[in-house]
């Protein structure tokens, strides 16, 4: 472990507990919100490595999770375990899966009755099978990718849990557009940010 890989962990732990803390926007159908811990979690695997980052990840939001008394009935907190992990598992390295996971995702949103009538709600998840072929290229598409990976790992879990009307995910569609441009810019800056930071103390 070297020096710069300890300050991040460290780092990454308090500032990424706190901003689980600090609600943004809600989740449409349930009490449960984003955080601000999604403009920058899937960045951890670009420090740790892809699989010590998506564990990292998973393991911070179940800490949260359990922190805040959450039980297994509250099916909305489980499913927000989940969507952050495989970001960063897309932020980490470039792999077949950061295409099949999105494809896996559209597939099982359109077996669904509900998905299947807001089937161009899927269509988002396309993002991340195109940033896949610039991920290497440009932080912003890597930032992109990871975020409509999360958006679409959780949305394909959501149709099964909360099966909303058409109107509801048509009216999603703006939303939806400019929530995720905001974390994929998030998630690019933090990253600077953290390298830059990083690379100070470390000097």
């Amino acid at each position: 472990m070297t020096k710069k890989i300890l300050i991040f962990i460290i780092l990454f732990t308090i500032l990424g507990l706190l901003a689980l803390q600090i609600p943004l926007f809600t989740v449409i159908g349930s009490k449960t919100k984003f955080t601000l811990f999604d403009f920058f979690g899937p960045i951890s695997s670009g420090f740790l490595g892809t699989i010590p980052g998506v564990i990292a990840v998973f393991l911070m939001q179940l800490i949260n999770f359990i922190w805040h008394g959450f039980t297994l009935s509250n099916t909305a907190a489980i499913i927000r375990l989940f969507p952050m992990a495989f970001a960063a598992l897309y932020f980490g390295k470039k792999t077949k899966l950061n295409i099949l996971i999105p494809l896996l995702a559209i597939l099982a949103w359109n077996l669904n009755p509900a998905g299947q009538a807001a089937w161009f709600y899927s269509l988002f998840w396309l993002i991340p099978v195109a940033c896949y072929f610039l991920q290497n290229k440009f932080l912003l598409a890597k930032s992109l990718g990871a975020t409509f990976t999360a958006h679409a790992v959780g949305g394909a879990l959501w149709i099964y849990a909360f099966p909303l009307p058409k109107a509801v995910w048509l009216a999603l569609i703006p939303i939806t557009a400019l929530e995720r441009s905001l974390f994929a810019i998030g998630i690019a800056a933090t990253y600077l940010i953290f390298n830059n930071v990083l690379n100070y103390l470390v000097r």
